[in-house]
């Protein structure tokens, strides 16, 4: 959250579409900065909490583009979107689409926007509800850097601002990429607890053990970035291919505590696969080439 303001200075006016969870956590934090705020929903009901703080509500979502130059665009899913902005005039708007979607969403939407006159700028929001407004929170934006310029200290009152580039698809891609890691994490973490979720352990004292230990690994992607990019796999490897797919320890190990190894058995099959190629003295790099498709 960006702070850095006079307390005289004029604050940006925007327009806000789609005040879901995320939209009224993101107009919250405007309004508190002093911005005045145009907001638009499908379900009018829904705009109640943010009029309540002093946002004005549109009737519909042609008068709320036609209300500010800056708009920002928080709905269900890129469908949505063109269907709120079918009627209204883009010419000479600022959009910015923090709805969730892929990359090639944002690249064709970028071109929509364009051909009807507005600058385009896509979004993807790393952040939970309550975080905005709060430190950790962030966004990641790519497309027209002109815009980004022009209405960064605005779009870092709610997030921090992560500008990734003028493709208009990176931000989503980031997104999507940071996304994946997550969940790949959480896989690995509901596997462990299945592990001992019927031994006689202390769950909350696992989880002392584990939190660390993920912090502390965590920093292979550091590794794996930088042997990615000079091609070179093997050098400065502590535990290669060998050592770790040729060890079936952990998957004999969720056999014996009846536990399903859909979750691990994939990632072994991989490691299993790399190694068969020829490349055990690697790490698990190789496995992205593994995965890559074309």
């Amino acid at each position: 959250m960006n702070d850095d303001f006079s307390s005289s200075a004029p604050r940006t006016p925007l327009t806000l579409l789609g005040t879901g969870a995320m939209g009224t956590a993101l107009g919250r934090a405007w309004l508190a900065a002093g911005h005045p705020l145009t907001v638009w929903n499908r379900t009018p009901e829904r705009t109640a909490e943010l009029t309540a703080e002093g946002a004005v509500a549109a009737g519909s979502a042609a008068e709320a583009v036609a209300a500010n130059r800056l708009v920002v665009a928080c709905l269900l899913d890129d469908a949505s979107v063109g269907t709120a902005l079918e009627g209204a005039d883009l010419t000479g708007r600022d959009l910015v689409n923090l709805t969730t979607g892929t990359p090639a969403d944002a690249r064709a939407r970028s071109a929509w926007a364009t051909e009807r006159g507005a600058r385009f700028l896509d979004g993807g929001i790393m952040a939970v509800p309550p975080m905005i407004g709060a430190p950790g929170a962030f966004v990641l934006y790519s497309g027209d850097p002109g815009l980004f310029q022009e209405h960064r200290d605005t779009l870092a009152v709610p997030a921090g601002t992560e500008y990734v580039g003028a493709d208009p698809g990176l931000a989503a891609l980031y997104d999507v990429a940071l996304l994946s890691g997550m969940y790949g994490m959480f896989a690995g973490v509901t596997h462990a607890f299945a592990l001992l979720r019927g031994a006689d352990v202390a769950l909350k004292e696992f989880a002392g053990l584990l939190v660390p230990w993920l912090n502390a690994m965590a920093g292979m992607a550091h590794d794996t970035a930088g042997r990615l990019e000079s091609g070179d796999y093997t050098t400065g490897v502590v535990s290669n291919l060998a050592m770790q797919a040729g060890n079936d320890t952990l998957l004999r190990t969720a056999v014996e505590q009846g536990v399903s190894t859909e979750l691990l058995a994939p990632f072994v099959e991989l490691m299993r696969r790399r190694l068969a190629d020829g490349h055990g003295d690697e790490d698990t790099t190789g496995l992205v080439d593994l995965l890559r498709t074309r």
